[in-house]
């Protein structure tokens, strides 16, 4: 199968470009590279010695879009390319909406001129609010309580997917709930490398371990959790991409959601003393007021993904903890040096 990953630079995308070429597919690269560098495709195609093609463009821009993948041939989508960070949204909303709607509107409009009809969309736990039961099933209820634009958008491109699917009902459509990514490829030759200041945990860590920041900011120490910090489903990202292509091997007609996670919760203390354990060096932190969007737990019940899709976690929190210790330690400065 010749996959389309848009925004295939990226933190996840770019490791499941990896995963799809191990597993004897053929990968086509979409990203605008603003947030992602053309260094990781590189070197996906140094793990797997295969050449990946690399469409430059930005989703967003419709005409623009479409002139870059004119005579690009693909029998599916993986769609990871959008923005990412809940702080940011609630600080920039109409760009979050703009950007995020925008690009899959372009690509679901694409695919129907095309007539491909494989579609795995990159979407988060966030659909699920601030959730009523602790773990969150796929049956739990969905946009109600979304604390933030990031989630919202989420939630407003699945049933836009929905809707696509209805007119077109020869589209599969799968919708994979992220939970929250970790960890990096063991080689340590790619991981996760924010631009400017991250906005999620571990890289944040990783970043005060290797010695580019002085200390971690801990967002908050008194949610109703045994130690008082917010408490997350941990994956790890080569799980999370073996996911991907789980769901993608078996799409059927029709839309199907999944839960990607471990069905086990960390908080953020958990986190901090599972990497000083990994790279054997203490990582200060300050506690310093909740963000506008947290919520106190979010953990998947990932029931429906191991029995549909074949699929099930097989890293632990101390595997992406060493494994991101190595990305961080041999990468200080990411992909730039």
């Amino acid at each position: 199968m010749r996959v389309l990953l848009t925004g295939g630079a990226g933190y996840i995308g770019s490791h499941t470009a990896l995963v799809l070429i191990e597993r004897g597919h053929e990968v086509v690269v979409l990203d605008d590279f603003s947030n992602a560098s053309p260094e990781a495709v590189r070197r996906v195609e140094e793990l797997t010695g295969a050449t990946i093609p690399v469409v430059t463009a930005d989703l967003a821009e419709r005409g623009a879009a479409h002139a870059a993948l004119e005579g690009v041939a693909f029998d599916a989508v993986i769609h990871f390319a959008g923005l990412k960070a809940v702080g940011e949204s609630v600080a920039q909303p109409t760009r979050y909406y703009r950007v995020n709607l925008d690009s899959t509107l372009t690509l679901l409009d694409l695919m129907a001129e095309r007539g491909v009809d494989r579609f795995v969309f990159s979407s988060s736990a966030t659909v699920y609010g601030d959730p009523e039961l602790v773990p969150i099933a796929e049956t739990h209820r969905t946009g109600v309580g979304i604390t933030n634009p990031y989630g919202w958008t989420k939630f407003m491109i699945e049933q836009i997917v929905r809707d696509a699917q209805a007119a077109r009902p020869e589209l599969g459509a799968v919708l994979l709930r992220y939970f929250n990514p970790v960890g990096a490829h063991p080689s340590g030759r790619i991981g996760e490398d924010p631009t400017g200041t991250p906005n999620n945990l571990m890289p944040f860590i990783a970043q005060v371990a290797v010695g580019t920041r002085e200390r971690l900011s801990v967002f908050g120490d008194r949610y109703p959790t045994p130690d008082g910090t917010g408490v997350r489903d941990y994956i790890h990202v080569m799980d999370l991409a073996e996911g991907h292509v789980a769901a993608l091997e078996r799409i059927a007609a029709g839309v199907a959601s999944y839960n990607l996670g471990s069905g086990t919760g960390s908080s953020v203390l958990d986190v901090v003393r599972a990497f000083e354990a990994a790279a054997g060096r203490a990582v200060p932190y300050e506690v310093v007021p909740p963000r506008p969007g947290d919520v106190a737990e979010m953990v998947a019940d990932p029931a429906r993904a191991n029995a549909e899709l074949g699929w099930r976690t097989t890293r632990s929190l101390a595997d992406a903890c060493r494994d991101a210790w190595t990305w961080q330690s041999a990468n200080p400065g990411g992909y730039a040096g």
